[in-house]
């Protein structure tokens, strides 16, 4: 048995990880979907980067588990990627989904080209609101789940996107696996891309959209057990 606890990106919650949480049960693993700070049921809580790290922190030492295996989609591979070299033993690996990677001293927006993002920021009272439905277009998602993800979504709160990631060691001491979404595109992250042709982490690709736990829940909750597997 594997005790998995599993964290959503920007704008989404717990909920988000329902159908990937009920495969990863019924395959007899643990499995525990958190909420980040000003998120879903959790809105209105003042959050900054590194609330989303201790909140993942808190949440491993609540569950006291002799190991877990954290998995970050998206935004929160950020804040997933520095709460793994915090709970020291109790790791035994962490999956990024899709997802950003922490780069100590640099924050979520630094990452990228994030002039839209910021201008966002500026315009909704330091928040990020959800995409508009036809941003989601092209990742492998019915119109049913599209609809779910942006009425469920809430406005993602901005001081985690601008705070800078704190690591006390490399990326490569994490035993790792990479989910890579092709349909969000092919090509990886100069730091991931870095880590995995080092031989450093392990890399797994998947033929859908940058939401799987949506497209393909039953083949990401797949991909997990057999990542855990290699712990």
């Amino acid at each position: 048995m594997t005790r998995f606890v599993v964290v959503a990106g920007a704008w989404l919650g717990a909920w988000a990880w329902d159908e990937v949480v009920s495969e990863l049960r019924a395959a007899g693993h643990e499995a525990h979907a958190l909420t980040l700070s000003g998120l879903a049921e959790k809105q209105g809580v003042p959050a900054g980067q590194q609330t989303h790290v201790q909140d993942i922190v808190d949440e491993v030492e609540r569950l006291d588990p002799p190991d877990v295996v954290l998995v970050g989609h998206s935004y929160s591979g950020v804040p997933v990627g520095q709460a793994a070299e915090r709970i020291g033993d109790r790791l035994a690996r962490v999956v990024f989904v899709d997802a950003n990677v922490p780069v100590d001293g640099t924050s979520f927006l630094d990452g990228f080209p994030s002039d839209h993002i910021r201008k966002s920021l500026d315009e909704n009272g330091g928040t990020w609101p959800p995409l508009d439905p036809a941003d989601y277009a092209g990742q492998g998602l019915t119109d049913e789940q599209i609809t779910r993800i942006v009425t469920d979504g809430t406005a993602h709160p901005g001081a985690s996107l601008t705070e800078p990631a704190i690591l006390a060691h490399p990326l490569a001491d994490l035993p790792a696996t990479y989910v890579k979404c092709r349909l969000d595109g092919d090509e990886l992250m100069p730091p991931v891309d870095e880590l995995v042709e080092s031989g450093h982490w392990e890399l797994v690709r998947m033929d859908t959209g940058h939401w799987p736990m949506f497209s393909q829940p039953r083949e990401l909750a797949r991909v997990l057990r057999e990542s855990a597997a290699r712990s």
